[in-house]
């Protein structure tokens, strides 16, 4: 342990007591680490927490490192929700040091081990990109539920209610997620990306999934890696392939020019957001959005069948190729 992190772990029993006085009759103060825990707490928690997110647009999990400034706000905090599975890699020993002062609660860790897929870059771990699967993800949004109403029990019947309701929309959305993509042509149904973040996404939907990158953004692509990518996409006939928000696309360029060195056209079929969500205060920027987003670009340049707007014409530019 370095000596600035012991001396950080030090402070965490003060800051903890200058937050207690503060606490009481107020919104339940949580700290998440991604967009996506923080979407859901907003939702099932309404005007009774007050939530703040570590990483916000275009942030990668798997690097990111926390800051004296979070370190302060996670101390704070009421609750600290994260995602587990090793997605914060670089920030999980502090986390595990923190529960054992406060509540801290990793919602993706309660999920049933049968419907985990294994980690490519480190043994005995499992892929952390659950929330791709929306059915999947309803478990992580039960366990935040739970987690408000254990320190917050006299609010768990309102956050039941809300829970709830927000768990019939992710049902919506995998409904509509499987509608249109199963109206992509099977021999199409082939997805290059960036990095491997959409496993779960291709067994909850039936595609062929690609990264050039493994899970993890920390590992690098080869030369021959890219090659062989090259070589697949040419013999195949595939044309597109997509970038990511979080993912720099230099490797996908490089796919492209390989393939356009070899008379074979590939397209940038979109932007996906995988590692974290779309901005701000937009539709995107929340878990439904991203996902509806995600699915009906895919869907579209992909030559499936696609509302302009996606499921409920709230998407906020046009898919380009829709029906």
């Amino acid at each position: 342990m370095t000596t600035t992190r012991r001396t950080l772990l030090g402070l965490l029993p003060v800051l903890a007591l200058g937050s207690a006085a503060a606490r009481g009759s107020t919104p339940l103060s949580i700290v998440a680490t991604t967009g996506m825990i923080a979407d859901a707490a907003r939702v099932i928690g309404g005007a009774a927490v007050d939530v703040r997110a570590l990483m916000g647009p275009g942030i990668d999990p798997h690097s990111y490192r926390q800051t004296r400034t979070d370190i302060v706000a996670l101390a704070r905090a009421e609750l600290v929700l994260w995602h587990g599975l090793y997605l914060e890699a670089q920030m999980e020993e502090f986390l595990l040091d923190l529960a054992a002062r406060q509540p801290v609660v990793a919602v993706a860790e309660s999920l049933p081990e049968a419907r985990l897929i294994g980690h490519e870059d480190y043994a005995g771990r499992r892929d952390p990109h659950v929330w791709m699967d929306p059915t999947l993800w309803a478990g992580a949004v039960t366990r935040i539920r739970d987690a408000l109403s254990e320190v917050r029990p006299d609010e768990a019947a309102d956050f039941d209610a809300r829970a709830a309701a927000y768990l019939a929309e992710l049902d919506r959305l995998a409904r509509y997620s499987t509608d249109v993509l199963s109206s992509v042509p099977e021999q199409a149904r082939v997805l290059v990306t960036a990095h491997d973040a959409f496993r779960y996404f291709g067994a909850a939907y039936g595609y062929e999934v690609v990264g050039i990158q493994g899970i993890s953004t920390e590992s690098e692509a080869g030369l021959a890696r890219i090659g062989e990518l090259v070589d697949m996409l040419v013999e195949r006939r595939i044309g597109a392939a997509f970038v990511e928000s979080t993912v720099s696309d230099r490797n996908i360029r490089a796919l492209i020019e390989g393939a356009a060195a070899k008379g074979h056209t590939v397209r940038i079929g979109g932007e996906l957001y995988s590692d974290a969500m779309g901005p701000d205060g937009s539709y995107e920027g929340t878990y439904l959005g991203m996902i509806d987003h995600n699915v009906s670009t895919i869907a579209a340049a992909l030559g499936g069948s696609v509302p302009e707007r996606g499921m409920d014409g709230r998407l906020s530019r046009p898919v380009e190729g829709a029906a």
